[in-house]
């Protein structure tokens, strides 16, 4: 489709590549028609850098994003008569002060719109690798999570209801527009089948963004570890049932991986008869004071030339 609104380039991000403008002049090479600049927002305490940010501290971070910001406001105005350009940010929730770190953010650099994810629970990474979601799964030994018969639960259901009950306060507090790979906690655990309990939490979290209008994203990177996109068939079957409003993003970390898996997601749009996809759009014609971001819906997108293109 002629949209992603979750990207990341190697010149901001320590885990990509590539610079920003080449990620944009990919997209613009396979006619995507919206794409949105979302650059992770700074972390705030030494124990939160990942092994390739050894070499630095948390105020190298926040000056890297302010130098995201300012490269990617320049971009969107030199390339605005061939593609709207979003800035904005993904989200971190690590601890009880990250919320009110990204409301200062979003003040602070007036920000287009936010993808809405979790990358940790107990304040441990549970998408860099196996080892750390191994620690953030001995660490839910001691979370208090019952069943409704207060039958503790396995490690791994409470490892999920924490990061469900996570990402419930982010998008309380937030908001955000878009939020980003839904299920992303299932990416050591692919298999593990979801309980009643963990069900009724994850319901919770779709009623709550159905309720303030954000966009559920079908990402295309889950096809690189898993059999689908993020998220998984059963959440995207309770999504649907429930009225959510779907989007698409590619999560491109290097310019090689624009549109990364869009043929797949094709398929996977298609196996749901998804007709309807919603976008985020801004009129970047209008003085900055005036601009707004939009949620405009494309009809009839399985139809669309788009996915005979370069992809």
């Amino acid at each position: 489709m002629p949209f992603s609104h979750h990207s990341h380039s190697g010149q901001f991000c320590e885990h990509a590549k590539g610079k920003l403008e080449e990620i944009v002049i990919e997209a613009i090479k396979k006619k995507f028609l919206v794409y949105g600049l979302s650059e992770h927002c700074p972390r705030y305490r030494v124990q939160d850098l990942y092994p390739e940010e050894s070499h630095l501290q948390p105020s190298d971070l926040s000056k890297t994003f302010s130098e995201f910001v300012i490269e990617a406001r320049r971009l969107q105005e030199k390339y605005k008569s061939q593609i709207t350009l979003l800035v904005g940010l993904e989200t971190e929730n690590i601890t009880s002060s990250s919320t009110t770190e990204i409301k200062n953010l979003i003040s602070q650099y007036d920000l287009d719109y936010l993808v809405g994810s979790i990358h940790h629970v107990h304040e441990t990474p549970i998408d860099f690798d196996l080892e750390t979601f191994e620690i953030a799964l001995s660490k839910s030994a001691s979370s208090n999570n019952l069943t409704e018969s207060n039958v503790v639960n396995s490690l791994e259901e409470n490892l999920f209801a924490s990061y469900f009950d996570s990402q419930y306060q982010l998008l309380k507090d937030l908001k955000p527009m878009v939020v980003g790979h839904f299920d992303v906690i299932r990416i050591f655990r692919p298999s593990f089948e979801l309980t009643d309990f963990l069900v009724k939490k994850i319901e919770r979290n779709i009623e709550l963004v159905v309720e303030y209008g954000g966009l559920f994203e079908i990402n295309s990177a889950g096809f690189k570890k898993l059999q689908c996109a993020y998220p998984q068939r059963d959440i995207f079957k309770l999504i649907i049932e429930k009225g959510g409003k779907l989007t698409i993003s590619d999560d491109s970390h290097s310019p090689q991986s624009v549109g990364v898996n869009y043929r797949k997601l094709y398929d996977y749009l298609k196996e749901f008869n998804i007709n309807d996809l919603y976008y985020l759009d801004i009129d970047l014609e209008k003085p900055k004071q005036d601009r707004k971001v939009d949620v405009k819906v494309m009809k009839n997108v399985l139809d669309h030339d788009f996915w005979n293109g370069e992809l």
